[in-house]
């Protein structure tokens, strides 16, 4: 496991956001982090679902909405946190909803954190800054996020 990225090699985010307003603010914000990231976005649950379960890599991190077309954020969230080979992939909640059943629900189906959507683009630059720097600087995470240990030994394999 490791605190930090690997040296030069960009933090994969999977970003599930049906509202073109919030993924322009998320590309905006997360372009002038302090860690290179790639950005890839799933406008809907089950294009979500559709590539974790496609791609050979894993992202590092799911910033995922509660409230999207198709299959919704806790539907989404289920499905991840069912699946031995994507439960290790940090989730964060990144929504408008306040309410209160909606955070319980979240962490009920294992949601990482739950973080409610600011409304302008400075409290939004902060809000990534923070999980910027608890996800990649503080946080000890798996090299790689829902790996299976085949994945691993083939990769120790391969190197």
């Amino acid at each position: 496991m490791s605190a930090a990225p690997i040296e030069g090699k960009p933090i994969d985010i999977l970003l599930v956001e049906d509202n073109e307003g919030d993924i322009f603010l998320t590309r905006k914000v997360f372009e002038k982090a302090q860690i290179k990231n790639t950005i890839t976005v799933a406008e809907d649950g089950e294009k979500a679902i559709e590539l974790l379960k496609g791609a050979a890599d894993r992202p590092d991190i799911i910033l995922l909405d509660i409230n999207l077309p198709k299959k919704d954020g806790k539907q989404v969230l289920e499905e991840i946190k069912s699946d031995p080979s994507l439960r290790a992939i940090p989730v964060v909640i990144l929504t408008s909803s306040q309410a209160e059943k909606d955070i319980l629900e979240s962490y009920d189906l294992h949601a990482n954190s739950y973080i409610i959507k600011p409304v302008t683009l400075e409290n939004f630059g902060e809000v990534a800054a923070v999980v910027e720097n608890f996800w990649f600087g503080v946080v000890a995470l798996p090299s790689h996020p829902g790996a299976s240990k085949t994945q691993d030994k083939q990769r120790e394999d391969a190197a």
